[in-house]
């Protein structure tokens, strides 16, 4: 069976870790807190369309691959009958700079069950890839940035507010928020 094919099964799972978690877009079936090994949820793309410019890029986050690293989000299930619609959603937004890479990977469920899901990770050879950025200048971008799904601090708020609703410890998006928050106090001054 192909990677093609395989997307294409039932159930679908599509892992969640930023604004699919709280804007999948899509209908949802059923959802578990879920842990994605080998990967953590990082600031290290340069959004040029969602939450950015090309002349005033923004961050978003991705799936950035570290050995010994996980990231825990929403596995979201894909209603029955559903599937070929909700990949194709998933790609127009996902993929829109080919930025992120489409890949099945498992998710361990808090539940202790093991599932395969569709997930989004970053293209470390992409030239939007930005790992080498600090928090503060994350925070000074992010304070700034408006793209054409609005500012870059309520994709950074919105997250962060559902990682705490589902209990989710995010030690650099805590930090984040607190600076990001402060930057853009002192903006409006």
């Amino acid at each position: 069976m192909t990677e093609e094919e395989a997307i294409h099964q039932r159930p679908l799972w599509v892992f969640g870790y930023a604004s699919l978690m709280w804007n999948p877009g899509f209908e949802v079936a059923e959802t578990a807190l879920a842990t994605l090994h080998g990967f953590h949820r990082s600031f290290c793309m340069s959004s040029i369309h969602h939450r950015g410019t090309k002349d005033d890029p923004g961050l978003v986050l991705a799936l950035d691959p570290m050995e010994g690293a996980s990231c825990t989000g929403l596995a979201l299930q894909v209603p029955q009958g559903a599937e070929t619609d909700t990949v194709a959603y998933l790609r127009e937004r996902e993929l829109i700079s080919s930025a992120y890479i489409e890949r099945l990977l498992p998710l361990e469920l808090a539940s202790g069950q093991s599932v395969t899901a569709l997930a989004y990770v970053v293209d470390t050879t992409h030239v939007q890839y930005v790992a080498h950025l600090t928090l503060e200048d994350q925070a000074r971008i992010i304070a700034r940035a408006v793209g054409g799904r609005g500012p870059n601090t309520e994709y950074l708020w919105n997250t962060a507010a559902h990682l705490r609703e589902l209990g989710i410890k995010d030690d650099d998006m805590t930090w984040l928020e607190q600076r990001t928050a402060a930057l853009v106090k002192d903006l409006s001054v």
